[in-house]
């Protein structure tokens, strides 16, 4: 007996279609390997019209007054929460994440950024009018930029959607949003949700792999592109858009160093750091998978660090007692595994370090040492459930470690020195410096880095002002 695949669609203009030419992918839940979905494998038809229908309600969308969009995203959060369950499932079969933690620790916060910008929408800010040369007054406008071309990652699905959706949208934009062409069923389901609420055009999914993003950022007309993705991809993007200068907003690749200094609290700097380090799979751009520790309570935390990682649970989606759920696909299973097995003769394996159970991408908890500041795996990116753990002598080589790799969205460190906390968040090259913990959000401040790591933000004003344009309007006040 066969079991019958689910059959996603492009939600272009209002409606559910699927892929003009009839191209399909498979969609495959990472937990068991087994394909569970099909999904539109979009092409340049499917790009203009769902192009074609931002563009058509822009004009409408755009001189909606910001209390109207509040009331929008206000209803999309209630019916998010209203149909949470829903999200979940379909989120945990995207990606194989563990059910409960998905419920508690990714759906409030998603639903709360969604409130947040609601209440954004109106809260434009701009410089006050005033006469600033004589018989003129100048006053600013704060206007939405136009379409925008928005792409997705299979990390974090849903949320990284929202963080796409919802400033924008809020600003009086539209939208053409992919998600990555391994997880479109939650975005697909919010496509669904969202329906009733928005008018035709405002939100458009189209479904598709790195060609159909390609045609995205390439089509003429939308006035920004934003990713979230690889350094890789990010570089594409930002050479494609120069080609007729849109706005580009790019959050990418991280490698947070994790500053741990010998008047820390091992104890509590290793539980937090193995949680941030291992939840998602460490498909984290912020993950807390480089860590610095003081020379002198190394061995000390490395021991302790291994025993946390062997304590760790990967499993199923509905086991209760899992940290994390597999790694997102075959390919992403094979990069962590080739790290490890490139390792130098010089490090160590702690813990973990090969794959768990013949069924689905799952990884071991894994802890490596004795790393050197230019080993492979301490300058690029994992993106799995591998801590690394190198040894400084003093603040300024740990500050040299620390900043010594191209990435520089988040960083952490652990002290009870309130000084030494301010000299090192004041001169780690970061988007981001926790001090005692490591990788709590909130929609309040803003998410982004710098050097590889792309530049704009995500949340709070600042990433609903990337989603707004500046104008100064001047009038003569003789007439």
């Amino acid at each position: 007996m066969t079991t019958e695949l689910r059959r996603l669609r492009n939600y272009i203009g209002g409606e559910f279609k699927d892929a003009a030419d009839g191209r399909t992918t498979e969609v495959v839940n990472p937990a068991t390997g087994d394909v569970y979905a099909t999904a539109p494998l979009s092409g340049q038809g499917d790009v203009d019209a769902a192009m074609a229908a931002a563009a058509a309600a822009f004009p409408g969308w755009r001189d909606t007054t910001p209390s109207e969009r509040q009331k929008a995203l206000l209803k999309i959060a209630d019916a998010f929460e209203a149909r949470a369950d829903e999200l979940v499932a379909a989120e945990s079969e995207n990606t194989g994440k563990p059910l409960g933690l998905t419920a508690s620790e990714e759906l409030p916060p998603m639903v709360d950024q969604i409130r947040f910008f609601a209440g954004a929408a109106r809260l434009l800010e701009g410089r006050s009018a005033g006469e600033y040369m004589d018989g003129m007054t100048s006053i600013i406008r704060r206007e939405p930029v136009g379409v925008c071309a928005q792409v997705a990652p299979w990390n974090y699905p849903m949320m990284m959607a929202v963080w796409k959706f919802a400033p924008a949208i809020a600003a009086g934009n539209t939208v053409v949003l992919k998600p990555s062409d391994t997880t479109p069923a939650s975005t697909v389901l919010m496509a669904e949700i969202i329906d009733s609420i928005l008018p035709k055009g405002v939100f458009n999914v189209v479904c598709g792999d790195r060609e159909t993003g390609k045609a995205m950022v390439e089509h003429s007309t939308p006035a920004m592109a934003s990713i979230t993705g690889s350094v890789r991809a990010g570089m594409q993007v930002a050479e494609s858009a120069s080609k007729d200068v849109k706005r580009v907003h790019l959050e990418l690749g991280g490698k947070a160093p994790v500053v741990v200094f010998e008047d820390a609290d091992i104890a509590k700097a290793v539980e937090d750091i193995a949680v941030a380090g291992y939840f998602n799979a460490g498909q984290d751009c912020t993950a807390a998978t480089r860590v610095l520790v003081h020379e002198s309570i190394h061995d000390e935390f490395v021991s302790a660090l291994a025993k946390a990682a062997a304590d760790t649970k990967t499993g199923q989606p509905d086991d209760e007692d899992v940290l994390y759920g597999p790694l997102n696909n075959p390919n992403q299973l094979k990069q962590v595994a080739g790290f490890i097995e490139r390792l130098p003769a010089h490090a160590k394996v702690e813990a973990g370090g090969h794959q768990v159970g013949e069924k689905g991408y799952f990884y071991a908890p894994t802890v490596v040492s004795g790393l050197k500041q230019d080993d492979e795996i301490i300058q690029n990116e994992v993106f799995g459930p591998v801590i690394t753990v190198q040894s400084f002598t003093d603040e300024a080589q740990a500050l040299e470690y620390a900043n010594g790799v191209e990435f520089a969205l988040a960083s952490s460190v652990w002290t009870k020195d309130h000084g030494r906390a301010m000299r090192m968040s004041k001169n780690l090259d970061f988007g981001c410096v926790w001090i005692n913990t490591h990788i709590p959000l909130v929609a309040e401040m803003p998410h982004g880095g710098f050097k590889k790591s792309g530049y704009g933000k995500d949340l709070s004003a600042y990433g609903f002002e990337d989603y707004t344009r500046i104008k100064h309007v001047m009038t003569s006040l003789d007439g």
